[in-house]
């Protein structure tokens, strides 16, 4: 089993991102960065390996995915290295949220081999453990799923 994703990106970007999330959340500590980006990476290698699987990330997690992201080299070599492009859509509705999306995103990213921090996995209100910058949850058409129901169309252009 594979503890720890840090081994799929360098240590110098594992830091550069952690240094992203850090600029982005003022007065969170180094320790809840690294967790966070952790989780991002094992959430966005599962979501390449399994893109058949409706997942999501916690509001926690995204924070980490967004950071990720913007190392637009890294996360698309990552992307493609482990299986296919992860594309982030976001929107945001937390009256419209279905908690059992969380715990199965955290049941794939097991069943991948990592390791879950249940802690950074709560519903997209709850801040008690920490507060992000991050205030999207993920449209429901796309390939990375908030919820199976109800369905409302990605924040993209129709294709004519």
């Amino acid at each position: 089993m594979i503890s720890s994703p840090i081994p799929l990106v360098s240590a110098t970007t594992f830091g550069s991102v952690v240094s992203t999330v850090l600029d982005n959340n003022e007065g969170m500590t180094v320790e809840m960065a690294e967790r966070i980006v952790r989780e991002a990476l094992a959430f966005v290698v599962t979501g390449a390996r399994r893109p058949h699987l409706a997942m999501a990330p916690s509001r926690i997690v995204d924070e980490g995915w967004h950071a990720l992201i913007v190392h637009t080299e890294v996360y698309s070599e990552l992307c493609a290295r482990e299986g296919v492009f992860v594309h982030h859509s976001p929107g945001f509705d937390p009256d419209n949220f279905d908690p059992n999306i969380l715990d199965q995103t955290q049941d794939a990213i097991r069943a991948a081999g990592f390791e879950v921090d249940p802690e950074l996995w709560r519903a997209p209100t709850d801040d008690s453990l920490v507060s992000v910058a991050a205030n999207c949850q993920h449209a429901p058409r796309c390939k990375i799923r908030p919820m199976p129901k109800p369905e409302k169309p990605c924040n993209k252009p129709a294709v004519a």
